[in-house]
């Protein structure tokens, strides 16, 4: 909502900020409670179930391409087993892309401030645009601003890339495995300028870690011979697919299951520690008007038994008591009618600072039954109808009572069906008899 605000200017909040004084709590409390309501109002909150269904779509779409892709790696290192597997051939394309994007990955955490990755920047853009809302735009800028508060979207990201990959990895070897229990493959290493001795070192190298593990280590003997043509022997093919599996486990998986860890366990961290910035200056705009300096700070003492003080956060199912209002009347109008005691009269209501002063009241002491009087002869335009809806939120029940003409003048109807038009779409309980039996006993 503070990027809204920065982008298209200062919205309308006199309500919001009514009931976060109200609800009370921190400044940062009021701040948030405040963007709630304006997000409620505005329609952000909608938008912003339309990012999460984007973002699910997204990330579902992601998932389903890593998986094919893993599948597809170990078919194409291994083909269709009609001709002898390179070794290295093979391991390139299973390791080799995972390798190149993870150390981009480790260079983009040292050299640079906030590392999102291809990944995490292609789901952020499809996930915005699958959530077909334009009001959905600013919420991908304002959850980066957010994270990079406490670094955290190369975090965060940081657990969707690796676990895509971690994802890929398993399809990979889930593949691999089920292609080397069905065909039969041979394994050859093939070089022009290079010596056998030069595969020999560079094939234990590798092996080593995987056979720390328990898999198969080629012997200098299988790997020179395996130089000149696919050996046959049911020992060397073990021995080679063991030795590509462990590979692939041990430099492909692992890292990925262990960075993914430690993303996950950074963004746990530092979600924990994320608090609401309120020295930022569109915040500190707000600090007058959410925490005026004539309010008191700090803790208070608890209200004596016999005062009547709601506590912070009451709201109309917490409301309690009979309350009569009425709107713009004429002055001739005999006001007010006989009331019982247990019914409050809270006047007429003419002007901004009656309106105010008003809703202030009922922010701190909702009504259970609220009834609005209102002279239909006058049009229903959006200021009055704004109001009525405004003070039908403070109540528990409200009823609108449409007033009659006084003696000797005539009811406009089509001006009375503007009136009944008008309620129904706000969704309000409209009478022309007056409702007081019903504010009395809260039936009728």
């Amino acid at each position: 909502m503070r990027l809204r605000e920065e982008h298209a200017g200062p919205l309308e909040d006199s309500e919001a900020n009514r009931r976060a004084r109200a609800d009370g709590g921190t400044l940062a409390q009021r701040i948030q409670a405040r963007a709630l309501f304006l997000a409620q109002r505005d329609g952000q909150v909608q938008a912003l179930h339309h990012w999460l269904q984007g973002a699910q779509l997204a990330l579902a779409a992601l998932l389903l391409l890593a998986l094919l892709s893993g599948i597809g790696l170990a078919g194409a290192a291994l083909g269709d087993g009609q001709r002898p597997v390179n070794v290295f051939w093979a391991l390139g394309s299973l390791l080799g892309l995972n390798l190149l994007m993870l150390l981009g990955w480790i260079l983009g955490l040292l050299l640079s401030r906030d590392n999102a990755g291809a990944l995490g920047r292609s789901w952020l853009w499809l996930s915005e645009k699958l959530a077909r809302d334009a009001s959905a735009a600013q919420l991908a800028p304002a959850l980066l601003v957010l994270l990079q508060r406490q670094r955290l979207s190369r975090w965060g990201l940081g657990v969707l890339v690796h676990g895509l990959w971690l994802l890929a990895s398993l399809a990979t070897l889930a593949t691999l495995l089920l292609l080397l229990s069905t065909r039969r493959y041979g394994f050859v290493w093939e070089s022009t300028i290079l010596g056998g001795e030069t595969f020999i070192g560079l094939t234990q190298a590798i092996g080593t870690l995987p056979a720390l593990l328990g898999f198969a280590l080629p012997d200098a003997e299988l790997i020179r011979a395996s130089g000149d043509s696919a050996l046959l022997s049911e020992s060397a093919r073990h021995s080679w697919a063991g030795w590509l599996v462990g590979v692939l486990l041990v430099y492909g998986l692992l890292p990925r299951l262990l960075l993914a860890l430690l993303c996950l366990w950074r963004w746990r961290r530092g979600c924990a520690a994320l608090q609401l910035d309120t020295e930022l200056p569109g915040y500190g705009l707000l600090r007058e008007r959410l925490q005026p300096s004539s309010e008191r700070l700090g803790i208070s003492d608890a209200a004596p038994a016999q005062l009547h003080q709601p506590p912070a956060g009451t709201g109309p199912l917490q409301s309690q008591g009979a309350l009569l209002v009425a709107i713009e009347l004429d002055s001739q109008r005999t006001w007010p009618p006989a009331l019982p005691k247990s019914i409050a009269n809270a006047g007429v209501v003419d002007n901004r600072e009656q309106r105010q002063h008003l809703l202030e009241q009922l922010s701190r002491f909702p009504p259970a039954r609220l009834a609005i009087a209102c002279d239909p002869q006058r049009s229903p335009d959006r200021g009055s109808l704004a109001l009525l809806a405004e003070l039908a939120r403070s109540a528990g029940a409200t009823r609108i009572w449409l007033l009659p003409p006084p003696p000797g003048e005539a009811l406009d109807s089509a001006r009375l069906d503007d009136w009944h038009q008008a309620l129904e779409q706000l969704q309000l309980a409209h009478s022309d008899s007056a409702p007081l039996h019903w504010l009395e006993t809260g039936h009728d």
